[in-house]
């Protein structure tokens, strides 16, 4: 598999935060599994995952263009089948994320590259 390179998503959103944006790589807390690769805008606590921040996996990133969120499956771990988050819709935004569960997931600062080169932790 070919490695892509994505590049920060300027917009709104980014500017609210105080322009800030890092490339997070996501995985089980469980059995260490890489979930996907997240664009993080300003400081604070990883709470929601907004779809329109999701790079990857495809299946993934495509949840943006679904209409409904009823749509939407919860978020697990495809190998251990851990609950990593509930599909929302954030309020204050209008926008569609997942509500994620503390604790079930890691975070790792990446380079914006998928597949990164260590896949599990």
């Amino acid at each position: 598999m070919a490695k892509v390179k994505f590049k920060f998503k300027r917009d709104k959103y980014r500017k609210a935060r105080g322009g800030y944006s890092k490339f997070l790589d996501i995985y089980c807390s469980n059995c260490k599994q890489y979930l996907l690769l997240y664009q993080k805008d300003g400081p604070g606590p990883l709470k929601r995952l907004y779809f329109d921040r999701i790079f990857a996996p495809k299946y993934l990133a495509d949840l943006q263009n679904l209409n409904s969120i009823k749509e939407i499956k919860r978020l697990e771990c495809h190998r251990c089948q851990q609950f990593i988050g509930m599909p929302i819709i954030y309020q204050k935004e209008n926008r569609k994320s997942f509500h994620l569960e503390q604790g079930a997931f890691i975070k790792k600062v990446g380079k914006g590259v998928y597949p990164p080169e260590n896949a599990s932790l």
